[in-house]
């Protein structure tokens, strides 16, 4: 075992605790992991890659607020453009339409909104809990240019926004 390996990891600006993080691994080894040639050097990439992945969606759907209107969680975009406009399509199934606000913070789009538990107070006991609800956020940065945000649509439980494209 390496030396380097039996030292605790160093502390990391904003975070808080100490002991080994995933992202600390290329620190240890030298050099980024998927650019190592060993066999099992490759075969451990790929598993702290899973590790990492794994930890970040669990982080992106199941982060309690610690407020009750700050985002809980970050619904996935699909974006699709042409000469004329922007299509931003995100996915929020559930999610009332007069829960939903949209707005340009610059040159950013905004998604806010609050997707409610659909039996909350009744008579059911939760068995299982993984659609994430609570407060959202999603942001997109717009590229350069103008551009006018059309009608909001939901559709098949997908909030679809068109963004044409103005002249300067």
């Amino acid at each position: 075992m390496p030396a380097s390996l039996a030292q605790p990891a160093p502390r990391l600006p904003g975070r808080s605790g100490g002991g080994l993080v995933i992202d600390d691994f290329a620190d240890i080894y030298g050099a980024p992991m998927n650019h190592r040639s060993d066999p099992e050097d490759r075969m451990w990439s790929q598993a702290v890659e899973l590790i990492a992945e794994a930890g970040r969606l669990h982080r992106q759907f199941f982060r309690l607020a610690a407020v009750e209107t700050a985002p809980a969680w970050e619904p996935p975009i699909d974006v699709f453009e042409d000469e004329r406009e922007i299509v931003v399509v995100v996915a929020m199934p559930g999610v009332a339409a007069e829960r939903i606000h949209v707005a340009l913070d610059g040159a950013t789009l905004v998604v806010r909104g609050t997707r409610t538990l659909p039996f909350d107070g009744t008579r059911y006991r939760l068995r299982q809990l993984e659609i994430p609800y609570g407060a959202f956020e999603r942001r997109f940065a717009l590229p350069s240019g103008r551009f006018e945000v059309g009608r909001p649509e939901l559709v098949q439980g997908c909030l679809v926004l068109r963004l044409g494209k103005r002249e300067r």
